[in-house]
């Protein structure tokens, strides 16, 4: 096999699970992991709540979500809301200390702190999409399958 192609056939697993982690990640990451300069105000917490509704609500119709499937559903969107409440919280917490007067390793610190949240929101969401997913027929978990796949591809900032 060509270099090339043995590049690009040992990248494919890990781009597929790039994308799953990205897709289930977009509910943790209403807005950027620590933002130091960005205003914490009324408007843009309803802003980013309505970004989540609106992650919920497209995941929602991509899945094609029935109605014997909601109870499941509802347990994927009420842990995609808590990541987001909790990284919202945690990055009004830091947004509190300037970051110009940060050391490198606080610096660290934080990001540590994020990717923790982070982490530990990514499995409880795997955990409440994993019941919804065990339910679905074979049909639609291929369509989920699909959805997960594609996501991030889109575009012409993908990564390849």
């Amino acid at each position: 096999m060509p270099s090339y192609a043995r590049k690009i056939a040992l990248r494919a697993p890990f781009q597929h699970s790039f994308a799953l982690t990205a897709l289930l990640s977009a509910a943790l990451l209403a807005t950027p992991l620590f933002t130091a300069h960005a205003q914490t105000t009324e408007a843009s917490a309803a802003r980013k709540a309505e970004t989540v509704e609106q992650r919920i609500a497209s995941l929602h119709t991509q899945l094609k979500i029935t109605p014997d499937e909601e109870a499941d559903w509802t347990g994927v969107a009420q842990a995609m809301r808590e990541n987001a409440a909790k990284m919202e919280k945690l990055s009004a917490e830091k947004k509190a200390n300037p970051s110009e007067t940060m050391t490198a390793v606080e610096d660290l610190k934080t990001y540590e702190e994020f990717t923790h949240a982070h982490y530990d929101g990514l499995k409880n969401l795997i955990a409440s999409f994993e019941t919804l997913y065990t339910a679905m027929p074979d049909q639609q978990k291929h369509l989920a399958d699909q959805v997960f796949h594609s996501f991030g591809h889109e575009g012409p900032h993908t990564r390849g």
